[in-house]
């Protein structure tokens, strides 16, 4: 008997067991199916997203997940040009890759701390490259959230929820590390509405 399974039993509930994949050995949460009877809690509609990717694809499943949830997104397609966006449109959440053509995500997301008028602004880092992943754990440089390659629709609005306020606006994540020097002047920060 699978996980869920096992579950169902001891949460005393009947009928076959979801036909989901329970997830991996490496820790991911085991119960996807479950997920989905929970309520979704979506930043407010309209909330401006920048999504900073190299891959056409990444790029327009992104898009679509967040567009059909009401987002409004900008993209781009390398760091230089993501800054540049993110300058001009103020987005309230980013989506940057970390291995980008020129530029990399941490160059990226350091640049995007020491920009006054940017630095409030919460951001989840991507990537598939298992050493850029382990690269960005190590180095702590001030992003909101880490999301693997590839994700699941269900990963990317729990990533968001995890930022929202209690206006639904998504926020800087606050981390004890991050208390002085630049990363903590950007706690202060609040994102552009």
């Amino acid at each position: 008997m699978g996980i869920i399974g096992r579950l169902n039993r001891l949460l005393g509930k009947s009928g076959p067991p979801p036909t989901e994949p329970a997830g991996d050995q490496k820790g991911e949460e085991p119960v996807r199916a479950d997920r989905r009877r929970q309520e979704r809690v979506d930043a407010r509609a309209g909330t401006r997203v920048l999504i900073i990717d190299d891959s056409p694809t990444i790029i327009a499943a992104l898009r679509k997940f967040l567009r059909t949830a009401g987002f409004k997104t900008f993209e781009a397609l390398d760091a230089e040009s993501g800054i540049a966006v993110a300058r001009r449109e103020k987005p309230e959440l980013i989506f940057l890759d970390i291995v980008l053509p020129g530029m990399n995500g941490f160059a990226a997301l350091r640049t995007l701390r020491r920009d006054p008028e940017l630095r409030g602004i919460p951001v989840i880092m991507m990537s598939g490259n298992e050493q850029a992943t382990e690269q960005f754990f190590g180095s702590r440089i001030g992003a909101d959230d880490f999301m693997k390659k590839p994700f699941s629709r269900e990963e990317v609005f729990a990533r968001i929820a995890r930022l929202l306020d209690e206006d639904r606006i998504p926020r800087r994540a606050l981390r004890t590390a991050e208390q002085g020097g630049e990363a903590g002047a950007d706690a202060a920060g609040s994102a552009p509405a």
